[in-house]
């Protein structure tokens, strides 16, 4: 069996590659691992079940609710609500488990299984490695001990959820958002109903978009990955910005007063300044991936911000920050992780902070934004290559070797091989939108030939 968990959880097509099966199976094991753990010992277990609108959701979530009553542990049912939220519940009511039924971004066909550990932190690899195996144990029919009489889980709706996560919302906001007209679209996901009330309770006044989900339409035409309808609605709104979130709203993009996009590097430079000005950005550093744009990286050094860079990917940001005690880190497609409010990335959190810095300042977002100067960034894919070789071949070493030559301190090169696929990702910086083709063009031609 290959690995089912990836970095974020275990996705596929909903009644295909997820079933109900594996979802109940996934459940008994998480449950099983973690009260052999010692997680559950010395008292009864609770776990915080939440999911987005999809249509699978309510099947999966079924599924899953019972596989953790069947092995004794209680569940409490908090509905829709974004994965951020069910993380900060997680933690919140003490609970010793949660579970997020999401595939974030992903099509309507597709779901997932995200489980959270105790305090709303991500379970760490070695516990995900110890539920694969055990769930492959039970499924080829091992037997396991289940629970009868009192000792099965009891299974309850907790509505309060909705309004406990609002709460913790608005109480960490620096200010009030009085007098700001704001756009939100949500993706029909499930920040539909939370993230406009979270702004309207700070003050703001809003309008919505994609905020109707009926379970077939989650990131359809729209949301983060769609910014089309969100920069034609400020404008024609005369709105002070617009905030974008995906199907589970852990990620925020956003758009000034122009209809002009501000990405994940922007919105980073923008809290990072922001949090050093509040005494809130330890360490005087924040922690970006080396996909981050090379503007964001120069913007910081200006303004005396350390940066630290990591691989792709949120759980790396996050793990850096949590080893080193920073507080904000994140990536450019709009995952930021405030680490003193949130355990993952929060879009509604992230959108609210975003906007209290616009009032704040009394200075518009594309002003706020200008803090870095986005340079260009052309990305080509080699497909058909051996991506193993990209660190030892000496044809390529040169060749990138005279690219940053050429570019100098304004460009930048990166050769990163695919995780799941054969090809190389060529990425580069300069600028120049022109010299940045030229280089990548040929960067790409040295590829194909060093390794194909």
């Amino acid at each position: 069996m290959g690995r089912l968990f990836g970095t974020d959880g275990v996705r596929g097509v909903a009644n295909a590659d997820l079933t109900a099966e594996l979802a109940l199976g996934l459940s008994v094991a998480a449950a099983h691992v973690l009260a052999e753990a010692g997680t559950f010992e010395g008292h009864r277990p609770v776990a915080v079940v939440g999911r987005d609108p999809r249509a699978s959701g309510e099947f999966l979530e079924a599924a899953v609710v019972a596989g953790l009553a069947s092995a004794g542990v209680d569940v409490l049912r908090v509905g829709v609500l974004p994965t951020p939220a069910v993380a900060y519940l997680t933690g919140a009511l003490g609970a010793d488990l949660g579970v997020m039924l999401s595939a974030s971004h992903n099509a309507m066909p597709d779901n997932g299984v995200k489980f959270f550990a105790r305090g709303g932190h991500k379970l760490a690899d070695e516990l995900e490695d110890r539920i694969e195996a055990l769930y492959e144990e039970h499924r080829t029919g091992a037997p396991w001990q289940r629970p009868t009489g009192a000792d099965v889980g009891r299974v309850r709706t907790y509505d309060e959820g909705f309004d406990q996560y609002i709460a913790h919302l608005i109480g960490v906001l620096p200010n009030r958002l009085d007098g700001l007209k704001i756009v939100l679209d949500e993706a029909h996901g499930a920040a539909a109903r939370v993230s406009p009330e979270a702004f309207a309770r700070a003050g703001a006044e809003v309008v919505t978009i994609g905020a109707e989900p009926d379970g077939l339409n989650i990131n359809d035409g729209c949301g983060s990955t769609h910014l089309g309808l969100l920069k034609a609605a400020v404008v024609e709104h005369g709105a002070a910005l617009g905030i974008a979130h995906d199907g589970d709203a852990d990620r925020c993009l956003a758009v000034d007063h122009t209809g002009a996009e501000v990405d994940g590097d922007q919105i980073l430079a923008v809290l990072a300044l922001a949090m050093r000005e509040r005494g809130a950005l330890r360490e005087n550093t924040v922690v970006a991936t080396v996909m981050s744009n090379l503007g964001f990286k120069l913007a910081m050094e200006r303004e005396g911000v350390g940066l630290i860079q990591t691989a792709v990917g949120d759980r790396y940001v996050l793990e850096s920050m949590k080893e080193h005690g920073y507080a904000l880190g994140g990536e450019q497609s709009g995952h930021v992780i405030i680490l003193d409010h949130a355990t993952t990335g929060d879009g509604t959190l992230t959108g609210l902070m975003l906007a209290a810095r616009v009032v704040a300042t009394g200075r518009t977002l594309a002003d706020l934004a200008s803090v870095m100067e986005q340079l260009p960034q052309i990305l080509i894919n080699v497909p058909d290559v051996d991506k193993s070789r990209v660190a030892t071949s000496a044809e390529l070493a040169a060749a990138v070797a005279d690219a940053e030559r050429e570019l100098g301190a304004t460009g930048r090169v990166l050769l990163r091989p695919s995780g799941t696929e054969p090809l190389v990702r060529v990425m580069v910086e300069a600028a120049d939108i022109d010299q940045a083709r030229s280089v990548a063009g040929r960067l790409a031609d040295v590829v194909k030939s060093a390794l194909g």
